[in-house]
Order: structure tokens, then C-alpha cells, then sequence
């Protein structure tokens, strides 16, 4: 089995090489099978910019799962509890790090993330692709398998110790979905964004204010609009026609996908700013969408909204 049988996660090669601030650990033998390397307050741990490199060394001795998230992606609030389950169900056998690509941009660069969620594997130091999306707890049961086996042949076999959970420590029980909303993360799993996108405008149509509904609607149809899209040529077409609205929302949408907010509503407000008439009007509507997407009280929403009213009037 090969690393590429996990999936194509990745665009492009992965430097992490900017993330390491600490000399590889010695070359020494490949360790056991099931081999301790020591214990941890956890499985699953935070991992910021500053302390990547310290991950990184502990994959040469288990498997580390790196799920790339940010507060305002929906299918990441659906997805992140399926990896924390199955990643404690292993025992120790592979570690979870998990990362807000909005407070740690480092980390979202090294990974050249385009989308999340983003989902790789660590494994002595080096990235391998899981997957990109929400996906269903089958299928991540199947790659973490897969991970162990190829985790076994590159030698890295250790495990974590971690001490029992105290009762009163246990994590609360989410509690269910809406219907509608439930019905949004089902298209989404399997890969029918369509289906989704009507879920959640049946949702809104019945609840208007359901902000959570807004929020994954438009998560949803950012990621119809980019499916596919090359972020290179997107970037290129929109660098070469400053004026072609499709070329810039698109750009936007990619920016929006990869973490670079502020970037997204700039180019959007120059573009809003330099257009007339009814040119303005889908500018604005994904504006006002990609509001929603962020949240109305995120900082970079407010100062966006504020300089397009300014614009408006």
C-alpha cells in the first residue's frame, strides 16, 4: 500500500521544513510493534505555530492526524468529532492534532490548504494525504486503518499512554441536528452538495433567522463554486482581467476557502468599487453571502461591511 492510496488531500509538494524549529531525532532502529513512547494528558491535543515542530517529531514514533479546521467552517463542525471519536478509539495507537487555520496562517501555508476541511497524516515527519470534506465515519474508520498499515510499514508503530478520563471530565453529548439541518449534513457526506443546498434553504424558508442554516448554505455553495478550480489558474485569470467579475468572485471564493478572509473582501470591495450599475449586484449579494459564511461578528465582517456601505452610499 502506498501513500497515494489514501487519498489526494494535496495540491503540489508540502514543505514543512519552516515549521521545524528543532534537529530531526537521531536515525536509530525502527521501533516494535506497538512500541510506548511515553505518555500524554492526551490524544488529542491544540497545535499552534509555535509548537508544530514538536508534532512533527512525534510522528516518527506513532501517527499523528492533523485535522486542519476554522470556526466558520460548517462541514468541519460535523466532521472534527468523527476524527476525535475514531483517533480515541485507537488507544494511543495514532495522535490527533488539530488546528485553527485562522490563528496559525503557518501551518495553513506549510499545508498549502485550499479547502477545509483538510485532513493529513503525519508520519516521521512527512505529510500524507487523508481527505478533504466531510466524509462519513465509515470511511474514516477505513483510512485510519489504512494509515496503521502504512504506519507499519515505515516503522512508526509506537503508541501514547493516557491516563483515564475522570466521569466528571467527559465531554458532553452533542446534542442532535435540527431535521433539516441533519438532512444538509447527510448530502453532504455523500457528496451531493446539491441536496444539501436545498436542505438548507428549506430550512431557512421555514426559519429565515436561523443563522446556522445561512452559515452552511453558503458553506455549501462555496464549495459547488470551487469544486475543481485550480487555485494557480484562478489566481492568474484574475490577475490578468482586474475587471472580469467571474474571474475575481472566484478568486475570492478560493482566498475564502484557504483561509485568507481579509484578502477575499478586498479583492471584492475593489472590484465593487470599480464597477457600475447592475455589475454591482452579484458582487454584493456574495458579499453579503460570504458575511454569513464568517459571521456577522468577526471583525473582519464588520470592517468589510462598513467600507461597503461607504461604498453603497
Amino acid at each position: 500500500m502506498s501513500d497515494a492510496s489514501l487519498g489526494p488531500a494535496l495540491r503540489g509538494a508540502v514543505d514543512l521544513s519552516s515549521l521545524r524549529n528543532r534537529p530531526a531525532a537521531p536515525q536509530g532502529q525502527a521501533p516494535d510493534s506497538q512500541t510506548a513512547v511515553g505518555s500524554a494528558p492526551d490524544v488529542v491535543m491544540e497545535v499552534t505555530d509555535q509548537t508544530f515542530s514538536q508534532v512533527l517529531e512525534l510522528s516518527r514514533q506513532v501517527p499523528v492526524v492533523v485535522d486542519l479546521w476554522a470556526t466558520w467552517c460548517e462541514p468541519c463542525k460535523q466532521l472534527s468529532p468523527i476524527i476525535e471519536k475514531v483517533a480515541r478509539e485507537m488507544q494511543g495507537r495514532v495522535v490527533l492534532a488539530t488546528v485553527d487555520i485562522d490563528r496559525n496562517p503557518q501551518i495553513q501555508q506549510a499545508f498549502q490548504a485550499q479547502s477545509i476541511p483538510l485532513v493529513v497524516a503525519l508520519l516521521g515527519g512527512r505529510p500524507v494525504p487523508l481527505f478533504t470534506g466531510a466524509v462519513p465515519e465509515q470511511q474514516v474508520r477505513e483510512v485510519f486503518a489504512q494509515l496503521l498499515e502504512v504506519a507499519a510499514q515505515q516503522g512508526v508503530t509506537g503508541t501514547i499512554s493516557v491516563g483515564d478520563q475522570p466521569a466528571d471530565d467527559a465531554p458532553a453529548e452533542e446534542p442532535p441536528l435540527p431535521p433539516l439541518h441533519q438532512e444538509a449534513f447527510d448530502a453532504i457526506q455523500r457528496g451531493d452538495n446539491q441536496a444539501a443546498i436545498n436542505a438548507y434553504e428549506k430550512a431557512l424558508t421555514e426559519n429565515p433567522r436561523d443563522e446556522q442554516a445561512s452559515a452552511g448554505l453558503a458553506q455549501v455553495r462555496l464549495l459547488q463554486r470551487i469544486e475543481g478550480a485550480d487555485l494557480q489558474a484562478a489566481r492568474q485569470a484574475a490577475a490578468d482581467a482586474p475587471g472580469d467579475v467571474d474571474a475575481q468572485m472566484l478568486a475570492a471564493d478560493l482566498d475564502i476557502a484557504g483561509g485568507h478572509v481579509d484578502d477575499a473582501f478586498a479583492r471584492l470591495l475593489d472590484l465593487f468599487a470599480a464597477t457600475f450599475g447592475d455589475e454591482r449586484t452579484p458582487i454584493k449579494d456574495r458579499l453579503v453571502e460570504l458575511f454569513g459564511l464568517i459571521g456577522a461578528s468577526d471583525p473582519r465582517v464588520m470592517q468589510a461591511r462598513t467600507r461597503l456601505t461607504s461604498l453603497l452610499f
